[in-house]
């Protein structure tokens, strides 16, 4: 009896050891992590391994005492990732390895990661054909493998994931037939810059063209492919349709000896016509190195901006824009004191230039007109141009176009712009009117405009934007357009977008073009504010406080994803930022939206998903859910001294990147 009792507590002890080692838990979920990070190189990750618990570990997330997501993008790791360590994280329902230098295979053993909802791989060198495991994981919802050097075909196995929506495969090595996949989910598609040829399949050619170029595809959204009868004839990868064949080469005829002397003679008269064109450019130029101030040496520094044509030598104030401020309103201001507008004027009859306020008086319209000058863009409401005074001074000056009121209506208006003080908004300092050019001088401001710094130069010198730089600048916006709001029940701004936020050399924001929207006709307006405009705002002359607080977060989210409004889908043109931040949210893998500069950086993501929620406030559908600008200047007030007592680290040695899963 008593040996019958040691053998049945030996037989459990067996039974409860099979099932700790043979059921995987947090502790081996650790282990494999550790080895990861021992059998890769580059940056150190961060990982504090005293903790038996990795659940606080930087990039690693968990859920129900198991990790489930492990978030390490753009952390410089190299080498190959070794067989036998990923397939241990079998509750992992996110993987982004992301902007990494890996290589090799996508190890095997990953397909044991049952629970996979999101992969992300792009910006690697991982090699080999598409890994046929990948199509066992049935939950896949995101897959990216683009940006490596993947071979082989797209194989039809991708019908296995009826749950994908997004398939990134561009800027590979991918060659063959697209398939005709039948996955009833897919929302997003790349296939570009691969190998590719063949037709279209018709069920992807409501994705855009952008999708499918650098192939050697057609059919829609692409030119139609050639047909020889019936037959669809695709494109072959060195563009030649239908193939090569011999009867196909003996067509093709040489030259003739009167076609080669024709293209020789043609050759040096076009030569001796370039060498005519360069010699006369040159004595152009050579006589603009004057200083004479004159209404002809101002025409000749015009620079025609593409896309807009100069008016004709007859026009009046049709002087395109060119690198002078005087070229631009020679005719209309100077010459012979016959303007034809009813702007103010000087005690010789000559127009001068209208200051507000406490403005000092350190330059006037000659001084302008004498100024070089440079455009800094072309807007909404007019061209702007950087102008330097022979003083020294600087200001910035926007020619104004399709303004239809009257000299007094102009006046009035104007005057209650200018009258605007703020410390976040651009001072307006000084204006010219007449009936042919209306000019506006306001403060220039060094550091240009928001949408420059976040969607300019992406390379090597680019000054990137953290959190602590971009929440200042939510913040200083919110408070130019509250100070806006505060001065009537009536006044909005009507153009809130990201290149009319301008910055100064400490990246404090400034408000500019307010005040504006009343001045122009109604052809400067129907393509105004793309991507910022709020559903509800039918003219845009006419846009209430509540319309300004929709474009405003629709501001916060470009701040927050690094996205221009409308480009905010990859393949699609003209999709609103809100409604894709909120697709992204719905399938609850937030913090995909955020910009990966963003995501550098540690202790920051409750702030950020604070700043998220606001704008998605914002940016209601409705004008009655969204909050008023004091509330959402409050908020962000509120949100930024957070950030302070976090005690934030500026350094991005550390990366919390957080790529959410589909949780389901």
């Amino acid at each position: 009896m008593q040996q019958s009792r040691y053998l049945l507590l030996f037989y459990l002890f067996l039974i409860s050891c099979s099932f700790r080692f043979a059921k995987p838990d947090l502790s081996s979920d650790r282990a494999a992590l550790i080895t990861l990070r021992s059998s890769l190189g580059g940056r150190t990750l961060f990982w504090n391994v005293s903790q038996q618990s990795p659940c606080n570990w930087a990039g690693v997330q968990c859920e129900q005492n198991r990790v489930t997501a492990v978030r390490l993008p753009g952390v410089a790791l190299t080498g190959e990732i070794p067989v036998g360590i990923l397939g241990n994280l079998t509750s992992l329902r996110t993987l982004s390895l992301r902007f990494n230098s890996l290589t090799g295979r996508v190890p095997a053993d990953l397909a044991k990661c049952a629970d996979l909802r999101n992969l992300y791989l792009q910006g690697n060198r991982f090699s080999g054909e598409i890994p046929e495991f990948l199509f066992g994981l049935r939950d896949l919802v995101r897959l990216s493998l683009s940006s490596n050097n993947f071979s082989g075909g797209i194989s039809s196995g991708f019908n296995n994931l009826t749950r994908l929506k997004t398939l990134f495969v561009e800027n590979n090595r991918l060659s063959g037939l697209l398939p005709d996949l039948d996955v009833p989910s897919l929302e997003q598609l790349n296939v570009s810059n691969n190998l590719l040829n063949g037709s279209i399949p018709k069920r992807f050619q409501t994705f855009g063209s952008g999708a499918f170029l650098g192939n050697s595809l057609c059919g829609q959204p692409l030119k139609e492919c050639a047909t020889k009868g019936s037959v669809v004839v695709p494109s072959s990868p060195t563009g030649e349709i239908g193939g090569n064949s011999d009867n196909e080469k003996g067509k093709k005829k040489k030259l003739s000896g009167g076609a080669i002397a024709g293209i020789v003679i043609g050759s040096v008269l076009g030569f001796l016509l370039i060498v005519l064109i360069l010699m006369i450019l040159c004595r152009k130029k050579s006589s603009k190195n004057t200083r004479s101030v004159d209404i002809t040496s101002f025409k000749q520094q015009e620079v025609e901006i593409p896309g807009e044509k100069p008016a004709g030598e007859g026009e009046s104030g049709g002087y395109g824009n060119g690198y002078s401020v005087a070229a631009a309103a020679a005719a209309a201001m100077v010459g012979n004191g016959n303007g034809s507008g009813k702007g103010e004027v000087n005690n010789n009859g000559a127009k001068k230039l209208v200051f507000f306020g406490n403005t000092s008086r350190v330059f006037d319209l000659e001084d302008l007109l004498r100024a070089s000058a440079e455009v800094l863009g072309k807007g909404t409401f007019g061209t702007a141009y950087k102008a330097v005074l022979e003083m020294g001074t600087t200001v910035a000056v926007k020619r104004l176009k399709d303004v239809t009121i009257s000299d007094g209506e102009f006046k009035e208006k104007i005057e209650g712009v200018g009258a605007m003080d703020h410390e976040n908004l651009v001072p307006l300092r000084a204006y010219y009117y007449s009936r042919d050019e209306k000019l506006l001088i306001y403060d220039y401001m060094a550091m240009g405009s928001l949408s420059a710094l976040l969607h300019g130069n992406k390379g090597a010198g680019r000054t990137p934007l953290n959190w602590e730089m971009r929440s200042g600048i939510a913040l200083g916006a919110a408070r130019g357009i509250e100070y806006l709001h505060s001065q009537g029940p009536n006044l909005s701004h009507g153009n809130i977008k990201s290149s009319n936020i301008l910055l100064t050399k400490s990246y404090e924001a400034r408000v500019s073009d307010f005040g504006l929207a009343h001045l122009v006709g109604p052809s400067s307006t129907p393509n105004r504010v793309a991507g910022y405009r709020a559903p509800e705002v039918t003219d845009p002359r006419k846009v209430s406080q509540k319309a300004d607080v929709y474009s405003f977060g629709v501001l916060l989210l470009e701040l927050l994803t690094g996205k221009a409004p409308t480009h905010a889908l990859l393949n699609e043109e003209g999709v609103d930022l809100p409604r894709w931040v909120q697709s992204i949210v719905k399938e609850e893998w937030t913090s995909e939206v955020f910009d990966l500069e963003l995501l550098r950086y540690q202790n920051v993501e409750e702030e950020m998903v604070q700043l998220l929620q606001l704008a998605t406030d914002c940016a209601a559908q409705y004008p009655d859910n969204r909050p008023s600008m004091s509330e959402v200047t409050r908020r962000i007030e509120e949100l930024c001294r957070s950030s302070i007592r976090e005690d934030y680290n500026p350094q991005p040695d550390q990366v919390h990147d957080a790529d959410d899963a589909s949780s389901r």
